[in-house]
């Protein structure tokens, strides 16, 4: 048997690390790796037989969907978005889910989705939940204190300016008068002393010359830091969630509230110790923190992801045997 593991088609001009995180969470599960098989480009396969773990965002390319039928899937982790939705989930795409359930969701706005539909799904959680390969011993944890990509879901310069398109987009919708909105809220929640202490890491990267072998480095490189860290305070999920495995204390800085946002943390946010900020400015926590979080801030992570990382061990052990 071959086995293939996802990659991903770059998206303009950056890439998300965080997808590169999610692969390597399915990686650690394959005897050995025989193709990068790209997410966006499954309907294309045409070899030999080869299984997948299917974890992961499905799917910027919703022309290319369904994946082959040389393809043997096994859907843990699987997120649809309502922006791919309508598209997935026509007779065809509702047929191949059928073949191939029960289907495994990182989310259970997904499980609603495929249930109205009437295809068998669950709630599995996300699959880096079991990226515990990378946890080290507390001995060897330091006093490095990373902030990773704070509320990335704010306006900035770069995201204004990317395409003539977007910025007449934020003109219209007010972005360019929130080109601070990062700095004012972090300053909000975080102590000057820890802002400028901190270690600053990015998830998304400018597209170059790198190949997937050195994009999967990358995000090796960034697993082996958070495993080490102090404290990471982060908008991305597919650094918290990898924390939490980690056994790395992790506050999770949330301010989304669009639908395409939230509909991806249903059941998973709540793993969190959190900060949560309204569209005001103001802010709460669910971790009983008073003031702002400082180099001293101590957290606790909450367990909760053990109940859903074991099942899905379990389960990719399974269907690599």
């Amino acid at each position: 048997m071959k086995y293939g593991l996802l990659t991903y088609q770059e998206r303009k001009e950056k890439y998300n690390v965080g997808d590169y995180v999610q692969s390597l969470a399915a990686k650690q599960f394959l005897p050995q790796t025989d193709l990068f098989m790209n997410r966006e480009k499954l309907g294309e396969y045409d070899s030999d037989t080869i299984k997948l773990i299917m974890n992961g965002w499905f799917t910027h390319n919703t022309h290319h969907w369904v994946p082959s039928e040389y393809i043997l899937p096994l859907f843990v982790s699987f997120h649809m978005n309502s922006t791919a939705a309508p598209f997935m989930l026509s007779e065809k795409g509702i047929a191949y889910l059928k073949a191939h359930e029960p289907i495994g969701c990182r989310d259970k706005f997904t499980v609603k989705l495929l249930h109205e539909k009437g295809i068998d799904a669950y709630f599995s959680g996300c699959l880096t939940l079991t990226l515990d390969n990378y946890k080290v011993d507390d001995s060897l944890r330091g006093d490095d204190i990373y902030i990773v990509d704070p509320f990335y879901n704010y306006p900035t310069t770069d995201k204004l300016f990317l395409t003539p398109k977007s910025f007449v987009r934020g003109v219209l919708n007010g972005d360019t008068f929130n080109l601070g909105k990062i700095k004012k809220q972090l300053k909000k929640v975080i102590d000057k002393d820890l802002l400028e202490s901190a270690n600053y890491v990015t998830q998304v990267l400018p597209v170059g010359k790198q190949t997937d072998e050195e994009k999967f480095a990358y995000a090796e490189e960034c697993l082996k830091k958070y495993a080490k860290a102090k404290l990471v305070i982060t908008s991305r999920i597919h650094c918290a969630l990898p924390c939490l495995a980690m056994g790395t204390p992790v506050i999770f800085l949330n301010s989304f509230n669009t639908f395409v946002d939230t509909c991806r943390f249903d059941g998973i946010i709540e793993l969190f110790n959190r900060i949560d900020v309204a569209d005001d400015g103001s802010f709460t926590n669910n971790f009983g923190l008073e003031g702002k979080i400082t180099k001293d801030t101590m957290v606790t992570n909450l367990g909760l992801h053990h109940k859903l990382a074991e099942p899905l061990k379990k389960k990719c052990k399974d269907f690599i045997l």
